[in-house]
């Protein structure tokens, strides 16, 4: 009777250890995941704010030259297109300041509509008078997502206001979702004039022809869907349009309706 019992006890002893050990490999993988993700957010606020600096240093020489231009006449002035330049500059600061460290994402139930919804009306706000007609595929309003809604809305109002400053007055920005083996993805399609974003390629270094003023928007993007697991993917065609994915693991997907 007395070996029963202590088998007993070491067989309670064994188990107890192993849950142990189970626990501690499972803190220690999340842990792991907490401090990637926190080193890559780091690496992206110091890319974002080296392209603050290179944008501030461009419209600074762009002042001094529109100094001694002459106005052009029946067209915008280099100083109205320099004052756009420092606006969308601004409001990505500004994103940026306010950014979800990727340690404090909340990962929770979350339908897409009202996180769609919240962006639209941002960029809507931000580029008054003007207007862009936002047509939502009611299939992605519908889906519901294990994610941080005010991070995913961050990530899209920088691709929505980057849609409306490369289209026109009264185009179309279209919002549709695809399901993959491995990924959903929110996909932003514009009728702009199609051009394409140098920093969301890996050499930071080369210069941000094009796209002054929304470099910044892009990485922080960038960022924030990659604090959930996914990345963003530009595709541009020039004159046609360009089409932006922010994609995110299927796993993330809770329900479709």
């Amino acid at each position: 009777m007395d070996a029963l019992y202590l088998s007993i006890a070491l067989l309670a002893v064994s188990m107890t250890a192993l849950v142990g050990a189970f626990w501690f490999r499972t803190a220690l993988s999340e842990a792991r995941h907490r401090a990637e993700r926190a080193e890559h957010l780091a690496g992206a606020r110091t890319r974002s704010m080296s392209l603050a600096a290179q944008e501030l240093r461009g419209i600074v020489a762009g002042l001094a030259g529109a100094r001694g231009a002459p106005p052009a006449g029946g067209q915008d002035g280099a100083g109205d297109k320099l004052a756009e330049h420092l606006l969308r500059l601004a409001d990505n600061l500004t994103d940026v300041a306010k950014a979800h460290d990727a340690r404090s994402i909340r990962d929770v139930p979350t339908r897409l509509g009202a996180v769609v919804d919240g962006a639209i009306a941002k960029v809507s706000a931000q580029i008054q008078p003007a207007t862009r007609h936002f047509q939502v595929d009611p299939g992605l309003s519908a889906l519901t997502v294990k994610a941080d809604g005010r991070a995913l809305e961050g990530a899209l109002v920088a691709l929505l206001r980057r849609a409306a400053s490369h289209s026109q007055d009264g185009d179309t920005v279209a919002l549709r979702w695809v399901l993959a083996s491995e990924t959903v993805a929110i996909v932003i399609e514009d009728e702009g004039e199609g051009r394409g974003a140098p920093d969301l390629v890996p050499d930071t270094t080369a210069p941000a022809i094009g796209t002054r003023g929304l470099d910044l928007g892009l990485n922080l993007a960038r960022s924030l869907a990659a604090a959930h697991g996914g990345d963003i993917r530009l595709e541009t065609a020039a004159g046609i349009g360009a089409r932006a994915w922010l994609t995110l693991p299927r796993a993330r997907l809770l329900a479709t309706a």
